[in-house]
This record gives structure tokens, sequence and C-alpha cells, in this order.
């Protein structure tokens, strides 16, 4: 059989589990729910291995992304917790849907976890990188998309902060959803989450670069920003070797900045940083882009503004002359209420565990009935 398909494997006496069957992809051993038939794998992430699959209840095709030893580093496993509990309460067709977590065969001792969300074709890093050519009207509605999503998420009070193209992923019809929401936060709760210790450095806002104590949902405009630049361009707009090297470059496009662009360093270091760079006008944008719409330059330069407080907001960016057609409130509404998730990062990995099976047993209500204390605490 081929490497790169699903291989069926009998387990090893006593290993087998009830309700479980088991599949090896990559060297990978899956030991999933039987109303799953892996196909194939279809890639390598950060914590693990992620495969295609039928559910033959309802001959639905998903995704599913198995972590493995999630323990094994505290910080990835809050990394996990935080994206089970945030995509529990995230509905939006421009969001990716989390449609299972696997209850494990061992509630004390389980060491992996199983992730079951909708199946897609691609993301968007590899589009850009392929030579399918993109339209003008491929360009807006990737964009269009993505605004939509991220205003969904600005208004139920989750900032992304890991917006790029491998967390965009894309269907055969230009259908796009944003995923990995393992750096997501709430941006109310404890301060402790304001580190500029986020988002890929390429996608970084100046104010994270610049260490600032507190920033906003204009962290993912400016993501979204490079994002689109990239799409235009077909390459990295910001592509900094360093934190340093990174804000050299937006410096060079962006041009010197005055001081009332300024004022929102709170931090005396990097103010000086940004002081003693040579002057520079900056770039056109539409030299770096001939071919490309001039209503979308003026919104990527509208989202590409170095000081946050005068970069403009994702509704904003929705009612753009570029959008002009599209976007229509009353049938992309807010979301209907705030979510608030404050997680304690120095958690246990009893507590995180535990945490882990309370969000498994909402897709679980069979398992539920055994928990019904740990469900509802």
């Amino acid at each position: 059989m081929s490497r790169d398909m699903a291989t069926y494997i009998e387990p090893p006496n006593g290993f087998r589990r009830p309700g479980k069957h088991y599949y090896t992809m990559w060297k990978t051993v899956f030991e999933i729910d039987t109303k799953y038939e892996p196909t194939k794998p279809i890639g390598k992430v950060a914590y693990g291995v992620v495969c295609s699959a039928i559910n033959h209840e309802t001959n639905e095709k998903v995704a599913i992304k198995k972590i493995s030893n999630v323990f094994g580093n505290p910080t990835d496993a809050v990394r996990t917790l935080r994206e089970l509990k945030l995509l529990r309460h995230i509905r939006h067709e421009n969001v990716i849907g989390l449609k299972d977590v696997m209850f494990p065969s061992s509630r004390n001792s389980f060491k992996d976890a199983y992730l079951v969300y909708e199946l897609m074709d691609t993301d968007l890093h590899h589009i850009i990188k392929s030579p399918q050519s993109l339209s003008n009207d491929h360009c807006q509605f990737f964009l269009f998309q993505l605004l939509l999503g991220l205003r969904y998420l600005h208004s139920a009070n989750v900032l992304h902060r890991d917006l790029k193209p491998g967390n965009l992923l894309v269907n055969a019809n230009c259908e796009l959803k944003i995923c990995d929401f393992g750096l997501a936060r709430t941006s109310q709760g404890s301060e402790q989450f304001m580190t500029e210790y986020v988002v890929t450095r390429w996608y970084r806002a100046p104010e994270l670069l610049l260490c600032c104590n507190n920033y906003g949902t204009s962290i993912d405009v400016w993501s979204v920003g490079c994002i689109f630049a990239e799409i235009l361009g077909r390459r990295p707009l910001f592509p900094g070797t360093d934190y340093l090297n990174q804000l050299e470059l937006i410096i060079n496009i962006l041009g010197s900045q005055s001081d009332n662009n300024l004022g929102f360093i709170d931090n005396m270091k990097a103010m000086w940083f940004i002081k003693t760079l040579p002057f520079t006008r900056g770039v056109n944008l539409s030299c770096l882009y001939p071919k490309v719409d001039p209503l979308a330059l003026d919104l990527l330069k509208r989202m590409l503004v170095f000081d946050p407080t005068k970069r403009i907001t994702v509704t904003e960016a929705l009612q753009h002359s570029y959008m002009e057609g599209l976007f229509d409130p009353s049938e992309n509404p807010p979301a209907s209420k705030p979510i608030h998730l404050d997680i304690d990062e120095s958690m246990s990995e009893d507590v995180i565990r535990e945490e882990m099976l309370r969000e498994m047993l909402h897709y679980h209500p069979e398992a539920a009935i055994a928990y019904p204390r740990m469900l509802h605490r």
C-alpha cells in the first residue's frame, strides 16, 4: 500500500480499546473512534500529524489532528486547551469549525489528543507559492473573507495574534477559514498575556516589535495587511531576519516616522532605536505593485500604518471602496456575545488534563453521563 495512505493495523494483544481502531500514517499510530475511517495524511503541524478521514455516521469528510504527547510541553498543552475552549464558542463560516474532540480510552493517563475539524483543501501559503494565477477578484475575495472572520472574532472579544498565510485554510471554491487559535486571547482578563512574543515575525505589528505593554485588535489588522501584500506580490513584504531587521524593513517601506506617530511607544530603548534609524522617505506601494488596483493599494496603505491608533479597523476595512458590493452588515452580524477566557498559564498537568476532559465531554454526551459534575463545574 502507498506510504501516503492510511494503513489499518491490528494492535498488540491487550492494547485494543473498546470503540477504537488503529491506523498508521507517516510512522504515526492513530487510535481513533471507529466511526472515523482515515484516508490519507495531509500534513505535519507543529504538534503532530493531520489526516483526512470520513465520518461514517454522517458521511462527512473531516480532518483529524493528532497531537502526540500533548502534556510533554506545558506551554503547548495550554495552547491546545485554549484552542479547544475558544473554538467551542466560535461559529462563523470564515473560522474553522471544531467538530469533535475524541474522548480517550483512559481518563487518567491519556497522552495524545485527537481533534476533528472541517476538511479543507489547502492553505493560503501554498496558494501564494504556487504558479496558479490570482486575479483581482481572487485577491479581493480572499481579503473579504479574512476580514469577515476577523470582524466576528474581534466582536467576540478574541485577538487571534498569529495570523499568517499558513493559518488560513482554503477550499477549491476559494472558501477561506481562519485556523490555529493556540496563541489567541480574549482581551478581557489578566494582563499577563500582553507580551510581544506573539505572531510570526514577518506579520508582527510594530507595537509588538517595540515591546509595547498594551496592544489591541489593531495587531491583527497589521497582520492582515502583510498577508494581503503577500497575496498581491506573491512574496512576503517584510521578511525580517530578526526583530531589529524587521523594524528596519518596515521603516524602509513606510518611511521614517514623525514624533506624532511614535506616541504609542512606551519603551525608551525602542524609541531610541527608531529615532537612530537613517532617514528614509519610504516606498510608494504603486511602485512595488504596479499592476494592482489602486483601491486595493489604498486599503493596504491604511492597514499598514505604523501607529496602531491610526490604523484602520476591520469594520472600516470592510466598508472601504475596494470592498464595495461585498459587505452587508445585516448578513454578517457580529458575535452575539463576547467570549471571556482567562487561563492560568501555570496550571499543573493534572489540572490541564481535567480541563481538556471537560472540553471533550461537550462533544460526547454519552460519556458526560458518567461525569456530570466535571461538565458543569
